[in-house]
């Protein structure tokens, strides 16, 4: 790796980009394929589509050229596909983007090429979709074509771990091509670069470090909406059975949980195993769990409607932020969409604010949407929402407050007058 090579990353998103900016940074030429025209002109303008600030502050300095022509491909000693891995509506996986991705580079590929997926998948993906899309085009696995895995590792808005640092794992099908890979990632990464023993390993590395949050993040909703009907705040529990300095590790409740990772990859792994004769009925009540709290969010505003002698129908609600995560503009499967579902379900008027989504709010700022508010509900605990000085909300005469991310001053509110509910709180 020492002599640099042309790297193509395959889908520009929150992996993606990150990836393929610091590729460049890291000496090598980078070319990337994406088929959003928009990304790609502001890519090339150094300017990135995604509020992030390691993309902020590196995408200026170390170019990256956008194309939304496959043909780019060809160019490439090493292949980077990092396209999305969805579910549908019925929760089964979409393989499409990784198979549409595959097929893309395998009519393009230069041979002795090092191609890698970053994108999350189950178990025998690896060995069952993709390896036959490029035996099928030609190439022989081990010598026309290296295939890897590394899955992808990022926390968008993290500060201190990002592409840059984040140990990572990487797995093949034979031992030149983990080499070939784990020099690559070696190059680029400060962290860590662990060989896993089969690309199988690797692709279930993933799926798990996902499923273990999920279990975890259901374990203390369903405490929350326990702890609820006992009058104890789960919050100060969980931050009390933090202080052990072992065998607990913290995770908090919410109106439900949400970006590309944790809700949709233990699907991967639930309908994989049905397929071997094997149910997973651990992780198929987390995620009944986790999916129910956007509806238990929503019973928690009309109980306090109901308390403030107000209906759901036709009262005013200020729904404060719409990405999934604080201090992003990912909006991929935030609780806000089901939420706002309900909402209309109940013919509940409603405004939406959320100053890193401003193209989605209804409303142009907080004090424009607390002025035509008699509740308000907070879907993301941005910094600007928890920072809000109580007063505030009395000032404009909200009655109710549901947090749904546990992240304001509950007695605060609460000494105003204001009904407020959290999640298990």
């Amino acid at each position: 790796m020492k002599q640099k090579k042309t790297v193509c990353v395959v889908g520009l998103g929150y992996v993606g980009l990150p990836l393929a900016v610091r590729c460049s940074e890291k000496g090598y030429k980078i070319l990337g394929l994406e088929m959003n025209q928009r990304k790609v002109d502001l890519i090339n303008q150094g300017k990135s589509p995604i509020e992030e600030k390691f993309l902020e502050e590196n995408l200026p300095k170390f170019k990256v050229k956008a194309s939304t022509d496959e043909k780019i491909i060809k160019e490439a000693d090493i292949v980077l596909i990092c396209v999305p891995t969805p579910v549908d509506k019925k929760f089964y996986p979409d393989l499409s983007p990784v198979i549409g991705a595959s097929e893309a580079v395998a009519r393009n590929l230069k041979k002795g090429a090092l191609v890698v997926l970053e994108s999350t998948v189950n178990p025998g993906v690896s060995e069952e979709v993709v390896k036959p899309i490029f035996e099928k085009a030609g190439y022989e696995i081990g010598k026309d074509v290296f295939l890897a895995h590394c899955p992808e590792r990022i926390n968008p808005g993290d500060k201190k771990w990002n592409v840059t640092n984040i140990p990572r794992v990487v797995g093949s099908f034979d031992a030149k091509g983990l080499k070939i890979a784990k020099e690559f990632y070696e190059s680029i990464v400060d962290g860590a670069i662990r060989p896993m023993k089969s690309i199988r390993e690797a692709e279930a590395v993933k799926i798990v470090e996902n499923s273990f949050r999920d279990i975890n993040i259901a374990f203390v909703n369903e405490l929350a909406r326990s702890f609820e009907k006992m009058d104890i705040d789960v919050k100060d529990v969980i931050l009390g059975a933090a202080t052990k300095p072992f065998a607990f590790m913290a995770h908090f409740p919410s109106c439900g949980v949400g970006g590309h990772c944790i809700p949709v990859d233990p699907y991967y792994l639930i309908e994989r195993a049905k397929l071997s004769g094997f149910s997973h009925d651990f992780l198929k009540l987390a995620r009944k769990i986790n999916n129910s709290m956007s509806n238990y969010t929503v019973e928690l505003l009309q109980d306090a409607l109901n308390l403030a002698g107000k209906p759901m129908k036709n009262v005013r609600v200020g729904v404060l932020g719409i990405s999934y995560k604080a201090n992003v503009d990912d909006m991929r499967e935030s609780p806000y969409f089901k939420i706002i579902k309900l909402l209309e379900e109940y013919k509940t008027k409603y405004n939406s604010f959320d100053p890193h989504v401003k193209n989605k709010s209804t409303v142009k700022s907080l004090e424009e949407l607390l002025e035509n508010s008699d509740a308000v509900l907070v879907v993301t605990d941005h910094k600007e929402f928890v920072e809000i000085n109580p007063k505030i909300f009395k000032k404009f005469g909200i009655k109710v407050i549901v947090d749904g991310k546990n992240c304001l001053d509950k007695d605060k509110i609460r000494k105003l007058g204001i009904i407020y509910k959290g999640i298990g709180r």
